[in-house]
């Protein structure tokens, strides 16, 4: 999918930046949580997987709320405020009346909006959201005093990196490339001094008075272990909204696009359009290609762990480099090897050797394979025998060579790309013989 444009809009004197997404009949207006940046939201895989999924059957209006991201940086705003926000980016993309989707803390100003404008709101979604964040005697599932001082003081110390991924997103705790691109998120979505001044905000918002009023198609979607919003605070919204519908789902992610994302999209589709797509059995062609690093131990073991993280990341700069110049999608990582799809297995035998000559300008030597099969998506992941038969290929690979399965040779016939037999080989775990071929040298 294109990338959308990024445009701005005036509320008040505020610029507030929004994007549009796809071209369905329904309009989806996306109430960001804490903090967001529309742009850098399309450079994590299982992120920009979420927002295709939503794309797919609405016209997605997706916004930076004043204060974050790209849009003005103010002191924080009240819910009014945000509200008036909405309103103008709905004026300035054509929408007379919208689905709203408020993810977290973007769900008591959704609440506040719908009760307020029921004509220009066409159904309610709220996910992992609350009417009250604190605790109180007649709430007492909301974050005690204690609760919200360590979260307050973890704002203060570890702001910048990858911050509290123990409760945003447990499940890609182990994913170092989501460590990545969560603190460079979180840096580039607002300074410390917003992200505190969000935070204290959402601390004394409390929605509860006016849940009654909201009179319009609701659903409620939760992750039954959600370990920032307890499923409580969703049981009590349900309880309160006339009519809302509840959905508890499992997990213990906050984020959406973590953990079984495709069960919260297909809930929010079959609730706007009275459809279910089940995207997450889709089947793909797709040509995948493996990359590491030769001899990585004994080159680590020579420049000790300072110099191997340092030659890691700017290994790791290297090749998303050419992945983004060949239009390849990275799928994983793992220590020095990079798996990544494309749909064009010309593009991705030119980004394999584009790869292996940016890297040894870094005095590193790259193994890489390639085979093009049906893959099975998986939510922001690929699998299938296709995957393995990839991985199996790379692993025959020499120092600095760009190994091709039969596939993908017939498959760029007339391309100009010249190959040399390497023969019949046995891929581990595959049956049959494998013909294989290296990429010659331009």
């Amino acid at each position: 999918m294109t990338r959308p444009e990024t445009r701005y809009t005036k509320s008040g004197d505020i610029h507030i930046a929004y994007q549009v997404t796809g071209s369905g009949s329904l309009d989806l207006v996306w109430v960001p949580g804490f903090v967001s940046h529309l742009e850098y939201q399309w450079e994590y895989p299982a992120s920009a997987g979420f927002i295709e999924r939503l794309a797919s059957f609405s016209r997605l209006i997706r916004f930076d709320k004043r204060g974050t991201g790209l849009s003005d940086r103010v002191a924080a705003p009240t819910l009014e405020q945000r509200m008036d926000d909405v309103r103008a980016v709905m004026d300035a993309v054509g929408s007379d009346r919208a689905a709203l989707f408020g993810i977290s803390e973007g769900g008591p100003m959704s609440c506040l909006f719908a009760a307020t404008y029921p004509e220009r709101t066409s159904a309610l979604v709220l996910y992992g959201s609350y009417a009250l964040r604190s605790w109180a005697p007649d709430h007492p599932f909301g974050w005690t005093e204690e609760e919200w001082a360590v979260r307050l003081d973890q704002i203060e110390r570890e702001w910048g990196g990858p911050m509290g991924i123990d409760i945003w997103a447990p499940g890609a705790a182990g994913d170092d490339a989501f460590k990545q691109w969560w603190a460079n998120y979180l840096r580039l979505s607002a300074s410390p001094g917003a992200a505190l001044a969000v935070m204290k905000m959402n601390k004394e918002i409390d929605v509860r008075p006016i849940l009654p009023t909201v009179r319009v198609p609701t659903m409620i979607l939760h992750r039954t272990g959600d370990r920032v919003i307890a499923i409580e605070q969703a049981r009590y919204m349900a309880k309160h909204i006339p009519g809302a519908r509840l959905v508890e789902l499992p997990g213990i992610d906050h984020t959406p696009w973590f953990g079984d994302q495709g069960a919260i999209v297909d809930e929010i589709e079959e609730f706007l359009t009275g459809v279910r797509h089940h995207a997450e059995g889709d089947r793909v062609l797709a040509t995948v290609l493996f990359t590491d690093i030769v001899a990585s131990t004994e080159r680590a073991a020579a420049i000790g762990d300072r110099g191997w993280r340092a030659l890691l990341d700017s290994y790791y700069a290297a090749v998303r480099r050419e992945l983004a110049r060949f239009r390849g999608r990275e799928i994983d990582t793992a220590g020095d090897g990079m798996f990544a799809t494309f749909d064009g297995p010309a593009r991705a035998i030119r980004c394999a050797s584009a790869i292996t000559g940016a890297v040894r300008q870094l005095g590193v030597e790259v193994r890489a394979g390639l085979h093009t099969g049906e893959c099975e998506v998986m939510g922001e992941k690929v699998g299938g025998i296709a995957v393995h038969i990839g991985a199996r290929v790379a692993s025959q690979a020499g120092p600095g060579e760009v190994l091709v399965s039969n596939t993908v040779k017939d498959l760029v016939a007339g391309s100009g790309i010249r190959f040399e037999d390497r023969g019949a080989h046995a891929l581990k775990g595959v049956p049959g013989e494998w013909r294989l071929f290296a990429v010659a040298a331009s």
